[in-house]
């Protein structure tokens, strides 16, 4: 089912709202939260390597990689390499920062996988990556067979989108989680900081409802060879 608006539109402001919570992430971290380390005498250093790998690889990555059959007048088989290898950057980003939270919990003698952003966050990397595997093997390399990929197609486009939006919520969830650990060690609750980290929520809930749109959309190029399969 597609909504009879032409994608563009959705893309061009998803692109945006990528920039935008790229930089808003960036400047949290490193301005206002001091930066980013693998190793520091400071383990929050350590931590904010978190924040930053899952908004920019899980969430904006993997957007990107959604839209790329919507986004790209490229034929259809450079354009599912490209979303395979985004994917694949994005689960690999999203690995690196799940791992940096809990090296700082570790170096922090902080409990592991107490709260319902970390669990969420297991599930949903481990989801991403049997989603990847399955898109892989059957819709490119070694590749399953015609009928395997035509009645399974509809599946990784509900999943993908599924596991992308919960994926969003959690990075929200994240935000708000971190914030409220601030705030209660004396973060001014309507400083600079707070309304950073507040706006930074927004617009990644608002790019993951754009990249939506946009697969929900018409596309910006149809190709007849791509009418009998559309993966995303």
């Amino acid at each position: 089912m597609a909504i009879g608006v032409n994608s563009l539109g959705f893309i061009a402001v998803a692109q945006v709202l990528a920039l935008a919570g790229v930089v808003m992430v960036l400047v949290w971290c490193i301005h206002f939260m001091g930066g980013l380390a693998w190793e520091a005498t400071d383990k929050s250093l350590i931590f904010n390597i978190h924040p930053v790998l899952m908004l920019i690889g899980l969430v904006i990555i993997g957007g990107e990689a959604i839209m790329t059959y919507k986004a790209l007048p490229l034929k259809k088989e450079l354009k599912k390499v490209i979303h395979m290898v985004l994917h694949a950057i994005a689960l690999v980003l999203g690995i690196i920062g799940i791992y940096a939270a809990f090296k700082y919990h570790n170096e922090s003698s902080i409990a592991n996988l107490y709260s319902l952003h970390s669990w969420l966050g297991i599930g949903i990397i481990t989801l991403y990556g049997i989603q990847w595997i399955y898109g892989f093997l059957i819709f490119l390399f070694p590749g399953g067979s015609s009928a395997v990929r035509s009645e399974t197609v509809p599946w990784h486009i509900v999943l993908g989108l599924i596991i992308f939006s919960l994926a969003v919520g959690n990075a929200a969830i994240g935000l708000l989680e971190k914030l409220t650990f601030l705030e209660s060690a004396s973060l001014a609750k309507f400083g600079a900081e707070a309304y950073l980290v507040n706006f930074t929520a927004v617009v990644t809930v608002l790019y993951g409802v754009f990249v939506v749109f946009s697969v929900l959309s018409q596309p910006v190029v149809v190709r007849e060879e791509e009418a009998a399969y559309t993966a995303l």
